[in-house]
């Protein structure tokens, strides 16, 4: 109650107000709590996270600074897409920071007993491969309560960017095994192929089981130089090469999303428009179908 009274004191901000990128919400007891990339310099060296709080999806208290990247030495470069998940009863935050050692892009895990942190570094170093270029890692738990993260190997280095699976260990501190690489950013039968320019962007993972048990996956890349919310339908209800993909959802500048529910409803949130300066979060609510997803 104590959180939920400060709330309504400090309703500042509308979802017009908040520059952010990579949107992700999770609700608890009535409040919401949204974190993302601060978009000013395109998430770099912005010195780390804030988490939002709200009612109602529209009204949001001021940022409240939830890790501190400068403390921990993760500030050398991105600071980008922070994620919360509760896992064993704590939030661990998956986040994109640039490793000094090499000067590639990771995911980190962060943990904190609260959703407004303060989060502190978990994993030991990066849970992507030490050699590859990273980012926007999320957490999936199979049915069996086995962890993985779900990430995208970057098109920086290896042009046509894809999406990747790897297991954790079971206290979410290291990789546990080695990475399958899914699909590249060209293969769905949507994806354009023109030539010229033959970097394709993989971005922001999340997964996401329905009501009939079906396991989809959402992700970005560009449409027709548009930024695009994708789909992807496994058909083992678990992480395999068995899946296929569906329609996009969004092919209007609109991506880097994630599915959250609120009492009877379900949400998806991202950020639009994908042009730096201008970006905000963005709330459609969808329906599940029990096979898919779809935008109401």
């Amino acid at each position: 109650m104590e959180l939920l009274s400060m709330l309504k004191k400090k309703k500042v901000l509308t979802n017009k107000d908040i520059n952010i990128r990579d949107p992700f919400v999770i609700s608890e007891n009535g409040v919401y709590y949204m974190y993302g990339t601060r978009a000013r310099f395109f998430g770099k060296k912005t010195g780390g996270f804030d988490v939002y709080t709200s009612e109602d999806l529209e009204n949001w208290s001021a940022p409240h600074e939830c890790f501190n990247s400068k403390k921990y030495d993760l500030n050398h470069m991105v600071n980008w897409a922070p994620e919360v998940h509760k896992y064993k009863g704590k939030y661990y935050m998956f986040a994109t920071f640039t490793r000094e050692s090499n000067n590639l892009r990771g995911t980190f895990v962060l943990k904190s007993d609260s959703p407004m942190g303060p989060f502190e570094p978990h994993s030991n170093g990066a849970v992507t491969p030490e050699e590859w270029e990273c980012l926007d890692g999320t957490l999936y738990v199979n049915p069996d309560g086995k962890p993985y993260i779900v990430f995208c190997h970057e098109h920086t280095q290896i042009i046509d960017g894809t999406i990747c699976y790897a297991p954790l260990s079971d206290d979410l501190k290291e990789i546990a095994g080695e990475a399958v690489t899914m699909f590249k950013a060209s293969e769905p039968y949507w994806a354009d192929r023109q030539k010229g320019n033959e970097h394709r962007i993989t971005d922001g993972p999340f997964m996401y089981r329905t009501k009939n048990d079906t396991l989809l996956m959402i992700w970005s890349t560009y449409i027709k130089d548009k930024y695009a919310e994708c789909l992807v339908r496994f058909g083992d209800g678990d992480l395999s090469m068995n899946f296929e993909h569906l329609p996009p959802l969004i092919d209007d500048d609109g991506g880097h999303g994630m599915i959250f529910s609120s009492g009877d409803k379900l949400y998806l949130t991202y950020h639009s428009p994908n042009t730096s300066g201008f970006e905000h979060p963005c709330f459609v609510e969808i329906e599940d179908t029990g096979d898919e997803i779809i935008i109401k």
